[in-house]
């Protein structure tokens, strides 16, 4: 028997399986339903009471599955792209749609890209997992939180409050830090680095950005497309660009959030640790490419030279915003043909260059994923199985891979997770 006890006291129980997986969200479930599919006996364990937070309150309730432009270089990481194109060629986009249609769940395509299921509730989408799991012969357990991961002659003890298991490999799909009510807590984090696991640090991401006083404090709530670049900046004048993004832009009475500016927030923490200075500038004219400022301009002075500065900026600005930035550039009261060179230069950098100063970005609480996590040189993308002990696989968010806002993330969960199990599978009927 175990020399742990349980619960007040009462001897633990004891069980052995093929493959145990840790974590029950979306990368766990997939798992265990490719290595149950498979042939292999699979215990699913989380600690959390009911399962599938995230996938319940993703996408406004409706569950974001994956998007029509899933492509490696819209994930980050260190060395992402080419691992999540070996991980994506071996579950792609194109299979989790085959998936899910084979679950009873019809997906829809809206013109931002993203798919849906057709019922809008991300119900639908955990209900069919969890009949797959069963369907799988997989055992799940909540309210059971691994405490330690120790290998013992060949196999995996796994101890929680109640039992120890036995299993001949192991996934770790706990998630990162990110929705941290949902049950993420980093713990997978550390279970990898007692195995001698790197994890490349942590910072929120898909998250809002905060500012102390932010422009536009009176347009709380409205939207608009824009452009948001990060940029790093000396004293006198800006220099690399570090990151860029086009989409749509929400102001919020905190500082700045919608797509644009949730897929730009983890290059802002993270790109702010080698520049203190890295800076972020809003584009009010996204449609207008870098470089192509000053062609812009002059047409748009031939065509407005004897309007009012506010009443041409008004024809494609909110006419709120269109005052505010006339105004910044004390070029309200003139016309467009009698600008002088100083107002030209201030409302050009208002509308192509506006900075918005940034103090940093909301916290896990409010982050949609984790970027950082468990390096993935040390982890095979033909397998996720570690470099570093065979028999220990990871998938999902515990990895160093975070993806653009839009199903990018749950797509990266559905495939390695996937990808895991059938590989657990094979290892195990292999050794």
């Amino acid at each position: 028997m175990s020399d742990f006890a349980g619960e007040n006291g009462a001897p633990k129980t004891e069980s052995k399986v093929d493959f145990a997986v840790i974590g029950a969200g979306a990368a766990g479930l997939m798992a265990a339903i490719a290595a149950g599919n498979a042939g292999a006996s699979v215990r699913l364990l989380d600690g959390a009471k009911k399962i599938g937070a995230k996938i319940l309150v993703s996408g406004g309730s409706r569950c974001n599955v994956t998007n029509e432009h899933v492509v490696p270089a819209r994930y980050h990481g260190e060395g992402a792209a080419p691992f999540v194109s070996r991980v994506l060629r071996s579950f792609s986009p194109d299979d989790t749609h085959r998936f899910f249609a084979q679950s009873g769940v019809e997906l829809k395509l809206e013109p931002t890209g993203k798919f849906f299921p057709v019922t809008d509730s991300s119900r639908t989408v955990l209900n069919a997992l969890l009949a797959q799991v069963e369907r799988a012969g997989a055992v799940l357990s909540v309210q059971t939180p691994v405490l330690s991961l120790e290998k013992l002659d060949g196999f995996w003890r796994l101890e929680t409050p109640t039992e120890t298991i036995w299993a001949r490999a192991v996934l770790v799909a706990t998630g990162g830090l990110a929705l941290p009510k949902s049950g993420s807590d980093g713990s997978g984090f550390r279970l990898a680095q007692g195995f001698g696991h790197s994890v490349v640090k942590t910072t929120p991401a898909l998250t809002p950005l905060l500012c102390d006083a932010p422009f536009g404090a009176q347009f709380s709530g409205q939207t608009l497309p824009a452009k948001l670049r990060l940029f790093r900046r000396n004293a006198t004048q800006l220099n690399e660009k570090l990151a860029a993004y086009d989409g749509s832009f929400l102001w919020t009475h905190t500082g700045y959030s919608g797509p644009v500016a949730l897929n730009l927030s983890r290059h802002v923490a993270r790109e702010r640790w080698k520049w203190p200075h890295a800076s972020v500038f809003a584009s009010f004219l996204p449609h207008v490419d870098d470089g192509e400022e000053n062609a812009w301009w002059q047409s748009f002075v031939r065509e407005n030279a004897k309007r009012g500065t506010f009443n041409a900026l008004s024809a494609f600005l909110p006419n709120a915003l269109a005052q505010t930035l006339a105004q910044r550039a004390n070029c309200d009261h003139l016309t467009v043909g009698r600008l002088e060179k100083r107002h030209i230069e201030a409302l050009k950098n208002a509308l192509f260059y506006l900075p918005l100063d940034v103090r940093e970005v909301a916290p896990y609480e409010k982050a949609e994923t984790t970027a950082g996590g468990i390096a993935l040189e040390e982890i095979a993308p033909a397998t996720m199985m570690s470099r570093l002990h065979k028999g220990l696989f990871f998938a999902g968010e515990v990895c160093d891979v975070d993806g653009w806002l839009g199903g990018y993330n749950f797509q990266w969960a559905w495939s390695s997770g996937t990808v895991a199990g059938r590989a657990a599978a094979k290892f195990l009927k292999e050794n």
